[in-house]
């Protein structure tokens, strides 16, 4: 099935099957087990989520991007781990496939479709976070290809994956333009997983770190060659921006959801919590934003499908989705009371999780600064 056979409506069943199969509230839940997570993934694959924007000649669906964040959007109401670790897998087939040879690419892409390879993107240093161009991972050029040296750290994926574009810098102090991309494989001398379990909120997007003491990569594993990877990290950069703005969408759907079922079903003082009206307006508060969310959203992801330069609308979409998920996500927690405690809700990790929305991809604060500087060059 390609996607001229698989509509939007076709892909939601398909993933509501995915997440009726894999997404239980137990495998959500309890110790860490990477061979659990790998297993996830696997049957994430199989459904064709680690296609969906992949090209059909490389054995893809070749789906818009909007079909990939309202695919975010559900998982994340569920898990915003598991939708993290879907999505990155996704996109290291992705990029592989549109930017290296087909000759190149075949070796790893068809294994990342059906889920028997896992990737990951590795931008993020100990020092270099939102400041990407300070990342100091060297690559080095040799006759043979190129070694690279270093550590990065808060990679999804990092705990299990077997397939890496990592980010270096070929030019020590030349900033943006010495930086370049490598495909890294886990199997290869040199590569060295961290230790570090680095934090148990959103588990299951398997975040970890990973040394390289002189890996060597091929000549033909340069995905993006110094002067073009930083161009290209930040355009996937704001795609992020608006999936995870997508995410927090769907964090927040799924809570409101939650809270206005219970609220029919508790009963106080002789009424459902539902007929209080201070009570309610806690809902109401929720879905006005929600509802704005969205649209921002909507119209980020629309940009993209059409090429169109998203810079502004992904940075709007990603401070107002996340700052609502952090507004409301407690609020109607609380609105559970005790309950919205229990671990078979997920409140409670949507809250956590909301925390790290507003980390990754661009602090809300560099966000705002990059608002304010276009609403100088628009006048």
């Amino acid at each position: 099935m390609n996607n001229n056979t698989r509509t939007l409506a076709q892909w939601q069943a398909l993933l509501e099957q995915f997440c009726t199969q894999s997404m239980s509230v137990e495998t959500l839940l309890g110790a860490y087990d990477p061979v659990r997570e790998r297993r996830r993934l696997s049957a994430a694959a199989s459904f064709g989520l680690m296609g969906i924007q992949v090209a059909v000649e490389h054995g893809g669906f070749g789906a818009p991007f909007s079909v990939k964040a309202q695919l975010a959007q559900r998982l994340a109401g569920l898990d915003f781990g598991v939708a993290m670790a879907v999505v990155n897998s996704q996109n290291i087939a992705d990029n592989l496939s549109h930017w290296l040879p087909s000759e190149v690419s075949k070796r790893w892409v068809p294994g990342l479709l059906t889920g028997e390879l896992v990737g990951c993107t590795a931008l993020t240093e100990r020092s270099a976070g939102s400041d990407f161009s300070a990342i100091t991972m060297q690559a080095e050029q040799t006759s043979d290809g190129w070694r690279l040296t270093g550590e990065k750290s808060w990679i999804i994926n990092a705990k299990i994956a077997d397939l890496f574009l990592v980010y270096a810098q070929t030019q020590p102090g030349s900033g943006a333009a010495g930086i370049a991309a490598f495909v890294v494989q886990a199997s290869g001398e040199g590569f060295e997983r961290s230790a570090d379990s680095f934090t148990s909120v959103a588990a299951l997007a398997n975040a970890s770190g990973f040394r390289l003491n002189g890996y060597l990569a091929q000549s033909d594993e340069l995905v993006h060659p110094p002067g073009l990877a930083f161009k290209r990290a930040l355009d996937s950069i704001n795609g992020a921006r608006v999936y995870v703005a997508a995410m927090c969408v769907g964090m927040l759907k799924e809570s409101l959801r939650l809270a206005h079922a219970y609220g029919r079903e508790r009963h106080t003082f002789g009424q459902p919590l539902g007929a209080h009206q201070g009570w309610r307006w806690v809902l109401a508060d929720a879905a006005v934003d929600l509802e704005a969310a969205s649209v921002l959203v909507d119209r980020a992801a629309l940009a993209i499908d059409e090429k169109k330069n998203v810079q502004d609308l992904a940075a709007k979409a990603k401070v107002f989705a996340t700052r609502a998920a952090q507004r409301h996500l407690p609020a109607l927690l609380h609105a559970l009371g005790a309950e919205g405690l229990r671990d078979t809700y997920p409140l409670a990790r949507h809250v956590a999780a909301a925390q790290i929305a507003t980390l990754v991809d661009g602090s809300t604060e560099m966000l705002l600064e990059r608002i304010g500087k276009n609403l100088d060059q628009t006048g």
